[in-house]
């Protein structure tokens, strides 16, 4: 894994709660809520700039066609928000997925290193193969019963895309401490 183990380690604590947070408001209803997705990003924003302090690492440069563009790994994440933003917005435009999941994947995506984005994204599709079988499941059985009034359980055309997208990132996250470079 490109993730730093250290990183990981760093982030873990913080983002941990707001995964779980996320999953279980998008599945009581179906909304992820905007202070966390803001507090998902000011996790990167602080503990990464104490991690990735870019006035003591080593700065990486993107070439394109003929421009040599150099910045500090901490500056290159968080442009990942930018360029997931602008995605999402796309999806969402084309009703492929909720506007909630664009702006939680934009803030999530600092956290992913560019080395690690098929690795995230096998993460991604068997989370979401194991939430969506689970949810499924326990929508009809007397699981249901727990947790009566999630809206999520009346919506069978929608499914809570937070509840894969903060276990993905958790699980990453988590597999980032031990894998991680």
């Amino acid at each position: 894994m490109s993730i730093p183990a250290f990183a990981a380690l760093w982030f873990l604590p913080f983002v941990l709660p707001i995964c779980f947070y996320v999953a279980f408001t998008d599945l009581r209803d179906m909304l992820i809520k905007n202070h966390a997705v803001v507090a998902l990003t000011v996790v990167f924003a602080v503990v990464g700039l104490l991690v990735l302090p870019p006035w003591s690492t080593e700065w990486t440069s993107l070439n394109i066609w003929s421009v040599s563009i150099a910045l500090p790994p901490y500056v290159w994440q968080l442009l990942h928000i930018v360029i997931v933003l602008i995605l999402g917005i796309l999806l969402n435009a084309a009703g492929v997925l909720g506007a909630g999941d664009a702006k939680f994947m934009a803030a999530a995506s600092p956290f992913v290193w560019t080395g690690d984005w098929g690795l995230v994204v096998l993460i991604l599709t068997a989370t979401t193969l194991a939430a969506f079988a689970t949810h499924r499941l326990a929508m009809h059985s007397p699981l249901r019963n727990v947790a009566p009034n999630w809206e999520s359980w009346n919506r069978t055309k929608h499914f809570p895309m937070g509840f894969p997208l903060g276990g993905s990132l958790a699980i990453y996250l988590m597999l980032g401490t031990v894998y991680g470079s």
